[in-house]
């Protein structure tokens, strides 16, 4: 008899501000399946935008969560401890001839696409220029297409409310993989993570649908399994806008400090009591 594949989930938040109702939401959501799938809940830090994100903020991650009445695995994965990983995962695309260098910013690429909508050239991406001049380098859709050749067609992800989804990454063009100036960018980091750490589910808010899409590209790329998706319902506040970090009157510290207790936040998210 077979054995039931292993559940390994995760909730990584960037510490780049206080956690709020919609992060207890996603944190629970997460918590609350790899307990019914008697799996794996992980904790990890993508924290690799050293410009926003604060130690002070990772130390209230930890206090929101235990708070909440949640348990992960230890040690944490931090992003920032790891920049030479996504490193070589990112010259491993160039080596594959996938990258180019971009020296515009992403207003004028926008506009360039407007002026060209078949695409833009790597000489228009790529002039002569200051060595020394940040740059991004992008993934070339065109060229990503080419080196998979009949597999770009069987891209898909499994989405636990829609099925099976045909992934289109085209609709979010040429992404930026790594900056000259900041090292690698979001979606190489955390493919490379979820493949490392063993990610079997993958849930998180609907607003990352679309980079589900990317991300998918990337695992084939780079021969990485592709987890299966939950992309959940963002929470709302009363007047209608989803939860933000800049909403202090709704974040966890401040939820804490006007007295309501974990086991009334979590009846009202839906999860009960602990």
């Amino acid at each position: 008899m077979r054995a039931a594949m292993a559940f390994v989930t995760r909730f990584a938040p960037s510490p780049t501000g206080y956690l709020h109702k919609g992060h207890a939401y996603s944190a629970l959501t997460a918590y609350q399946a790899a307990k019914a799938a008697d799996g794996r809940f992980l904790l990890r830090m993508e924290d690799i935008d050293r410009t926003r994100c604060r130690p002070e903020y990772e130390t209230a991650v930890h206090e929101d969560l235990a708070w909440l009445g949640l348990e992960w695995e230890t040690p944490v994965r931090r992003q920032s401890d790891h920049f030479d990983d996504y490193q070589g995962a990112l010259e491993r695309l160039r080596g594959m001839g996938l990258l180019y260098r971009c020296f515009r910013t992403r207003k004028e690429v926008l506009e360039d696409i407007g002026r060209a909508p078949h695409g833009l050239s790597d000489a228009i991406l790529e002039p002569e220029a200051d060595p020394d001049r940040p740059f991004a380098s992008r993934l070339s859709l065109e060229r990503a297409r080419a080196h998979l050749g009949a597999r770009w067609n069987a891209l898909r992800f499994t989405d636990e409310g829609q099925g099976v989804v045909q992934a289109t990454p085209e609709l979010a063009g040429d992404v930026v993989l790594g900056r000259k100036d900041v090292g690698v960018a979001y979606h190489l980091a955390v493919v490379f993570d979820d493949a490392l750490q063993g990610v079997t589910h993958v849930i998180r808010g609907r607003d990352l649908f679309e980079a589900t899409h990317v991300q998918v590209l990337l695992q084939a790329l780079l021969d990485l399994p592709t987890p299966v998706y939950r992309h959940h319902d963002l929470l709302s506040g009363p007047d209608g806008k989803r939860f933000a970090k800049r909403d202090r009157s709704q974040t966890l510290r401040e939820l804490r400090a006007q007295g309501m207790t974990a086991q009334a936040l979590r009846r009202e998210l839906g999860f009960g009591d602990a």
